[in-house]
């Protein structure tokens, strides 16, 4: 449930709380891979065309993809908040806040840092107590309900091609791990970086590890993995929508712009990285208005929660 708010002391280095972030994340994804690849072969799906990457046979090589916006439409923490007001883990007041917050953000442009903070301290003190297994259970539950019917049909088949040229695919996101890993492996995917929150014989705590999983952190996230696994990053693909990606994708030797914003798509061209699109044209013509990223995105799930509540009042 990391990914649902992160706490930023003022006085610790930026640098080391991302490096403790990525490998966090990245033991955590180490331990699920496992049970993954059990099940990957009970979730198959139908290879694709393969493109002009991956190359057959090279296991150093691996693909690292960013969910939001990249994998799935919209932000998965939005779905994951709207999963979690439909079971009453928090309340209209809550919803109202993370809504204002939301709006703001995407009429901006930006993140307002007190606006983050509020809501991930607020997001925090909700899933405090709950078991992790109660949390799964329910991560199960609003994948069916919410997730499954906004996964993007074009990236799949770029995962595809590098699960059957013999790699590894990861995501790589700053959602709650365990939401991530739910959804890797709904897709047959090996496993998922995400962000880590403490936890205690089971239940959180509602601080989390580091700080939540996106920007730098995301890169270390990968590095991490890519030295415990054996991997070559110059022979690695990643994959993302965000220019708050760049540090992953400037990492790998293969990066992608998929849906990129305005900002990577522009730092994309300038470096002949390749892009893919596969929003309608209205879409991808309003790439200057970011999408959600991290617990800001709460509230767009909250907002649609707030507005079904009350046609049914």
């Amino acid at each position: 449930m990391a990914a649902l708010g992160w706490l930023t002391p003022r006085r610790r280095s930026a640098t080391a709380r991302s490096v403790l972030a990525g490998e966090a994340a990245a033991e955590a994804a180490r331990k699920s891979s496992q049970e993954l690849e059990a099940l990957e072969a009970l979730h198959g799906t139908a290879p694709a065309a393969e493109p002009d990457f991956p190359v057959a046979g090279d296991d150093r090589a691996a693909a690292f993809f960013d969910l939001d916006n990249t994998v799935m439409q919209g932000a998965a923490i939005f779905h994951f908040g709207r999963g979690l007001y439909k079971r009453k883990f928090f309340q209209r007041r809550e919803l109202a806040r993370f809504a204002w917050q939301q709006a703001w953000f995407r009429l901006a442009g930006v993140e307002d840092p007190e606006h983050m903070q509020d809501a991930r301290d607020s997001a925090l003190s909700i899933v405090k107590g709950h078991r992790v297994a109660e949390l799964m259970s329910i991560g199960e539950e609003i994948y069916d309900e919410y997730m499954a019917e906004r996964i993007w049909p074009g990236p799949r088949p770029l995962a595809q091609a590098h699960l059957d040229a013999g790699q590894k695919v990861w995501l790589v996101t700053a959602a709650p791990v365990e939401t991530a890993t739910i959804i890797a492996r709904r897709l047959g995917l090996t496993g998922a970086l995400g962000t880590v929150a403490e936890s205690v014989e089971g239940v959180y705590t509602g601080k989390l590890v580091g700080e939540p999983l996106h920007g730098p952190a995301k890169a270390e996230a990968v590095r991490a993995l890519a030295h415990a696994e054996g991997l070559d990053l110059t022979r690695c693909a990643a994959y993302s929508d965000s220019h708050n990606d760049i540090p992953m994708l400037s990492l790998v030797g293969h990066p992608y712009a998929i849906n990129p914003d305005a900002k990577l798509r522009k730092h994309a061209r300038a470096r002949e990285w390749r892009l893919r699109d596969y929003r309608t044209g209205r879409k991808a013509a309003k790439v200057g208005i970011p999408a959600a990223a991290g617990v800001g995105a709460i509230a767009g799930g909250t907002a649609a929660a707030v507005a079904l509540h009350r046609r049914r009042r």
